[in-house]
């Protein structure tokens, strides 16, 4: 099976890991602190906060944001994200609004975020679908003019950036608060991770008490003071990433500009064979943006094929291509349903675009073998009547 994403794992990031299991610190020592300086360095941020996992990374910023604070608190969210956007949210006691997405990018709309802010809106969660960032100019100046937080979701977009050559702007440094994942098929991996960025030091202070428990003080800390006591502040949680993992972020994080160079080559590889597919057109990337490609997602059009988008992934998957579907609108899974109502129509681009989308293979060690393949795959379950390709 051709995978839709994996890891890219170097004996340079195995003899990291040998490293810290060969010394005193197994969590919670250097390499904490050495990975969060290294990844604001590269994101272009003040503060990083390293965590567990991506949904930690977003909880930890909600928390850092005061989300939550008051009853009634609403966050704005996309209609197509994974869970854990809106999932955070709800942790903290505060209600997900869903906001449509543009159908060509599948990026939040700013437009219907504008227009489902409420006197108990408290932030906006861009989500930077696929590996490009979301339009923060707008995003930017709707929060400004609300009063309004705002939190980039992006878990997909590490080594995306905003803006042309010394003017770019990377991702990380794009918004209020930053929410990274570390997990296998993302840009770079530190096994299971995550991490906040921000530009506010008492925010990075309070996320880091929130990722330990709530306590104001860590082992190392209380170590050098000399002392045994600890106060427990706020009801946190244990969301720390250990010095294994981190030391294999470090090591990744080394490659970051050549893992995202490679994916965007392979992506300008798949847009030069569909360019000619009419079954099969690739999401829009914007202009002045660099898409760091987590995703390649492609409309499928069920219509011209006579295959639907369903029919479609199960004999892509008999052929051993490991397609995959990103993301169902999440108020229709069945906890929200249960728990807010049916909320049918009310992102009606979100729900009909997700009836057409397919996320295609991609991820460094591809060949440009592999991308033919799918291609060709892409033509063998179209209908009979569909042109076909010629892909050499």
């Amino acid at each position: 099976m051709l995978p839709y994403g994996k890891q890219t794992i170097g004996q340079d990031d195995i003899e990291a890991v040998l490293e810290v299991l060969k010394s005193d610190w197994l969590t919670t020592g250097p390499k904490v602190g050495e990975f969060e300086s290294a990844f604001a360095s590269v994101t272009g941020s003040d503060y990083a906060v390293a965590v567990s996992s991506g949904t930690a990374a977003l909880h930890t910023a909600m928390f850092g944001a005061g989300i939550g604070s008051h009853v009634g608190d609403e966050v704005i969210v996309p209609g197509i994200t994974f869970v854990a956007s809106a999932n955070a949210a709800i942790y903290l006691g505060a209600k997900p609004v869903f906001a449509d997405v543009d159908p060509e990018t599948l990026l939040i709309d700013p437009a219907d975020v504008r227009r489902k802010i409420t006197p108990r809106t408290k932030a906006i969660v861009s989500m930077d679908y696929g590996g490009q960032p979301c339009d923060y100019a707008a995003l930017r100046a709707i929060a400004d003019e609300h009063n309004l937080i705002l939190i980039a979701d992006a878990c997909h977009s590490l080594g995306a950036s905003v803006g042309e050559d010394e003017a770019a702007q990377p991702s990380g440094s794009l918004a209020d608060f930053n929410c990274f994942s570390l997990h296998p098929i993302k840009q770079i991996t530190s096994g299971e991770g995550g991490m906040v960025t921000t530009n506010q030091s008492d925010a990075a202070t309070k996320m880091r008490s929130f990722r330990n428990h709530g306590i104001s003080t860590d082992f190392v800390q209380r170590q050098e003071l000399k002392q045994h006591q600890y106060a427990m502040e706020s009801l946190g949680f244990n969301y720390r990433l250990t010095d294994i993992q981190c030391a294999l972020g470090l090591s990744q994080l080394e490659k970051l500009h050549r893992f995202t160079r490679r994916r965007n080559d392979i992506a300008r590889f798949y847009n030069s064979l569909l360019a000619d597919v009419p079954h099969a057109e690739p999401l829009q990337v914007r202009q002045g943006v660099k898409s760091s490609y987590h995703l390649f997602v492609i409309k499928w059009n069920s219509e011209a094929t006579g295959v639907s988008r369903d029919e479609a992934f199960k004999l892509m998957r008999e052929r051993e291509i490991g397609v995959n579907v990103h993301y169902q609108p999440v108020y229709q899974h069945p906890f929200y349903v249960q728990v807010f109502g049916d909320q049918s129509g009310c992102c009606p681009q979100a729900e009909r675009v997700y009836n057409e989308i397919l996320s295609l293979p991609i991820f460094p060690d591809m060949v440009e073998e592999d991308v033919r393949r799918v291609v060709r795959e892409l033509q063998n379950v179209a209908s009979a009547n569909t042109p076909k390709l010629k892909v050499a």
